[in-house]
C-alpha cells in the first residue's frame, strides 16, 4: 500500500507535544508505549505526527530511500529494522533530505549514525542504538503497511508522540478521545498537586490507605 495518510493540524501537534508521551500513554489506558530502549538521540528532541511505516530488512536501507520519494510534510518515518543495531540505517545525508521534505521526525527500530550532525540539524530521531557500520541497498520491503515494534502494532496514519520519556502510539481513530482523556488526566494531576501543597498526601489522594492498612504498613 502506498496511499498517503492525511496529516494533522499544527494545533493538534502542539497539543500532543504539550501533553507528552507519558500522559497520553496513561490516559489512553496504559496502552501504546514502545520499548524503553527507543529513546531520542538528544534528550530535548520531541516529535508528533502521523506514522509513515517502513518494513525493511536488517542492515539494508534501500526502502528508506524509496520511502523518502513518497513521504509528505509532517510525516513521522517509522522504520522497522527488526531491532538490529549493528548497522546505522540513517545518517546526516538522509537527515538533510528529510528536513527538505518537511518530515516531522524519525523512529527507528534499529540504529542510526552521524548522531552529532543530526543533533546539530535539530531533526528529532528516536532509535535503539548508534552504529558506525554501513548498510546494503538491495533488499525490498513494504511501506505504509502495518508493522509490529515491541508487541505494538503501528498502522500507517497512527499518531506517534515522542519525548525524553519515550514513545507512544495513538490509533488514528482514537486521536480525539486520547487528547480529551489526556487533558482530563492533566487537570486531575493539577488538582492533586494543589492538595499536596495544602498538606495532603498521595496515599489519601490515590485511595491507598485501605491497601496499606490491609498489608499492615500503617
Amino acid at each position: 500500500m502506498t496511499t498517503h495518510i492525511s496529516t494533522i493540524s499544527q494545533e493538534t501537534i502542539h497539543k500532543l507535544l504539550d501533553l507528552g508521551a507519558a500522559t497520553i500513554y496513561e490516559a489512553q489506558g496504559a496502552f501504546g508505549a514502545l520499548s524503553s530502549q527507543l529513546k531520542p538521540i538528544d534528550g530535548t528532541m520531541k516529535l508528533a505526527g502521523p506514522a509513515f511505516t517502513v518494513d525493511m530488512r536488517p542492515g539494508d536501507n534501500l526502502m528508506i530511500h524509496y520511502a523518502l520519494l513518497k513521504a509528505k510534510p509532517g510525516d513521522i518515518l517509522v522504520l522497522d529494522a527488526k531491532g538490529f543495531i549493528e548497522a546505522g540505517v540513517w545518517g546526516d545525508v538522509l537527515t538533510e533530505q528529510a528536513m527538505k521534505l518537511g518530515l516531522g521526525g524519525l523512529v527507528v527500530n534499529g540504529a542510526v549514525r552521524d548522531a552529532s550532525a543530526i543533533i546539530a540539524h535539530g531533526f528529532p530521531v528516536f532509535c535503539k542504538g548508534l552504529s558506525i557500520k554501513g548498510t546494503g541497498k538491495n533488499q525490498p520491503g513494504k511501506i505504509n503497511e502495518p508493522i509490529i515494534i515491541d508487541d505494538v502494532v503501528i498502522n500507517a496514519g497512527d499518531i506517534i508522540v515522542g519525548d525524553r520519556d519515550g514513545l507512544v502510539v495513538i490509533p488514528r481513530a482514537n486521536l480525539n478521545v486520547a487528547i480529551t482523556q489526556s487533558i482530563a488526566r492533566e487537570q486531575k494531576e493539577a488538582m492533586f498537586k494543589e492538595k499536596l501543597r495544602e498538606g495532603g498526601n498521595t496515599a489519601e489522594l490515590l485511595n491507598l490507605t485501605e491497601t496499606l492498612t490491609r498489608l499492615q504498613l500503617i
